[in-house]
């Protein structure tokens, strides 16, 4: 059995609903992924599952989250090896030091594009940092997201399948998996 993490792009269901997460670790259960726990409220799920082919997994949890919650909604899966691997790639560790909620990495699905690279590279503001590794993106952002045209292109439709997970987030879930 692998560990693994998986990442809900939304866990907004519609206006007024919020995905609880209890039903979410009963569908992974029905789907018969091991050991499903939810960390922090937002969409994370530590599971087990002999699968070795996270693309296929992301497709069985999208399709059961469609059914059972009636909502379309990217899932990215990354091996417990993966995620390790991905926090300590961490290339902004001073400034997740001093702020870790302005830290942030975009999980990707497959691997930033040249041309969303490009986009992403023309909207970085003095202050702000970014940094591509191993296909994610790493960002930067210390006077927040709402006003940052670097943020405000990072969506599916612009740059790709993924989402975005602050500094604190990825460390506690590098934590529960040792």
């Amino acid at each position: 059995m692998t560990r693994y993490v998986a990442l809900l792009y939304s866990i907004v269901l519609g206006e007024g609903k919020r995905l609880t997460m209890a039903p979410l670790r009963e569908m992974f259960a029905e789907l018969g992924y091991s050991s499903a726990e939810t960390l922090l409220a937002t969409g994370n799920v530590i599971f087990e599952s002999a699968e070795a082919d996270p693309r296929a997994i992301e497709a069985r949890l999208e399709t059961a989250f469609a059914g059972r919650f009636g909502k379309a909604v990217a899932f990215i899966v990354r091996s417990d090896a993966d995620w390790q691997r991905l926090a300590e790639g961490n290339p902004l560790p001073e400034a997740s030091a001093a702020s870790p909620a302005q830290v942030a990495v975009r999980v990707m699905r497959a691997p930033v594009s040249k041309d969303a690279r490009a986009l992403l590279e023309a909207r970085v503001r003095p202050g702000e940092s970014l940094r591509f590794v191993d296909g994610d993106i790493w960002v930067h952002i210390p006077d927040g997201i709402s006003t940052s045209a670097l943020a405000s292109v990072m969506t599916n439709a612009r740059i790709g399948v993924g989402t975005s997970r602050n500094w604190n987030t990825v460390r506690k879930i590098a934590e529960r998996l040792v």
